[in-house]
């Protein structure tokens, strides 16, 4: 099959409204091919349910930096560890821009990467992050009529989708040593917020139309007397040892209406969304969880960060559930960070060193266990993509590795950008949308494959 021709542009953006300091330059590659995929929007930085599971089917395999896929590329002007989402033909990005002190919202063109608006606020107040964890980590949110952002200390903000401010709340100080991490989620007219760790750390509702609270619940904040392997390499001891959860909350179908599931630091709670009352919970976690909860019909579990415990629940149950709902504690996990995905019964998670492991999830029996490596760096920090039978991981070099979803372990592609990145692969309209550290890409699928 012929490929469709492309055209290269290398073009200057001055970015509208308030302004960066200077014009972000943009490294652009146009297809003229029309679309031809169906679509699904990308609404939050782990999909429409919150699983990383897309319905979309034919996803690029392959590409680099030069190959002919690549549609095109936009320089960013600093790190940021935020993933991407997508709504219609809009694309919104989180981007710090340390030495002006703003937190910055970024709506690109969804066509071109071209910069359609941007959004920022002025904080030039001390806020305690480590350097692994640039500020603007908490990804946007969207339900297709607003936007909304968690800027730390700077506050929460909610836009309509064409930049306009409408509302804002300043709901206290971050303070914890690894600074943040949680995304906020949107369902029906409210808006969830995991503020933390540290003190204060509280899970929050509230209105989404005007930010007002609806509920709230205080959470204790964790001190340990030793703080886990390569934390505080800096000196900030103290603060290294404070625990606690940067867990994105998601929402839980169940036979009884949707659950506010939550991985807290040292338990598993799942709550009525509308008034915040807790349904049931489960102790034996960790006291220091990154990854959001992970569930098919039965089973739901999350496992610790930094060889912390992790725990699977039988649905259900009522109130504390530890005795009667456990399916099984794991004491010691590998550290995990990213989210995994689940597909016929297996789980799929990925450790921080880069070590990929398919479990049974109602029984955690293992049943493949495999070390993927790229070129340089092999850490794991992205949340894992999953589409039909095949899983998309991507690692803090850029690469990307694709293997069967299923019970023997089949590496199908692995794929490389040359640049860091912590964050995760969105998928839409057949196309990857990859954010690193320097550039969002979008990937096409090529012609004739």
């Amino acid at each position: 099959m012929k490929r469709a021709k492309k055209m290269s542009i290398i073009a200057a953006i001055q970015w509208s409204g308030v302004g960066l300091a200077s014009a972000i330059l943009a490294a652009i590659v146009v297809t003229w091919s029309p679309p031809s995929r169906a679509a699904e929007n990308w609404p939050t930085w782990r999909g429409p349910r919150g699983d990383g599971v897309t319905t979309e089917r034919e996803l690029p395999l392959q590409w680099g930096p030069g190959s002919p896929n690549v549609r095109w590329r936009v320089e960013l002007p600093e790190p940021s560890n935020s993933t991407p989402i997508v709504w219609g033909d809009k694309i919104f990005v989180t981007q710090p821009l340390v030495d002006e002190h703003k937190r910055t919202l970024m709506c690109l063109d969804r066509n071109s990467g071209e910069a359609k608006w941007q959004k920022s606020v002025v904080y030039d107040q001390e806020e305690p992050t480590h350097r692994t964890n640039p500020y603007c980590s908490p990804s946007p949110v969207t339900d297709g009529e607003r936007v909304v952002v968690w800027y730390g200390s700077a506050g929460l903000y909610c836009y309509d989708l064409d930049g306009n401010e409408l509302w804002h709340r300043d709901l206290g100080k971050v303070s914890h040593y690894w600074g943040t991490g949680s995304s906020p989620v949107l369902h029906g007219d409210l808006c969830f917020l995991n503020f933390g760790p540290g003190d204060p750390s509280f899970l929050l509702a509230v209105n989404k139309h005007n930010g007002q609270d609806v509920w709230r619940h205080d959470l204790p904040h964790f001190r340990t007397k030793e703080g886990p392997t390569g934390l505080g390499d800096d000196g900030n001891q103290s603060a290294a040892h404070l625990y606690g959860s940067w867990s994105t909350p998601v929402i839980l179908p169940s036979a009884e209406g949707p659950l506010l599931l939550m991985s807290h630091a040292e338990r598993l709670v799942a709550y009525r969304p509308q008034t915040g009352e807790e349904v049931w919970s489960a102790e034996g976690l960790a006291d220091l969880v990154y990854m959001s909860p992970m569930w098919d019909d039965d089973i739901t579990m999350v496992l610790g960060g930094y060889n912390g415990s992790g725990i699977a629940v039988r649905r259900g149950g009522k109130g504390n559930v530890t005795e009667s709902h456990l399916a099984w504690r794991r004491p010691r996990t590998k550290g995990n960070l990213g989210t995994g995905v689940v597909h016929d019964g297996l789980a799929f998670v990925s450790d921080m060193s880069g070590i990929v492991e398919c479990f049974n999830l109602a029984t955690q029996e293992k049943v493949w266990e495999k070390r993927l490596a790229g070129a340089a760096n092999n850490d794991v920090w992205s949340s894992l993509l999953l589409s039909g039978d095949r899983i998309y991981m991507l690692n803090k070099s850029g690469d990307t590795f694709v293997f069967k979803a299923g019970p023997k372990f089949e590496l199908l592609a692995t794929n490389s950008l040359d640049e860091e990145t912590n964050s995760s692969i969105v998928p839409h309209e057949g196309e990857l949308l990859i954010r690193t550290h320097e550039a969002l890409w979008c990937i096409e699928k090529e012609s004739g494959k």
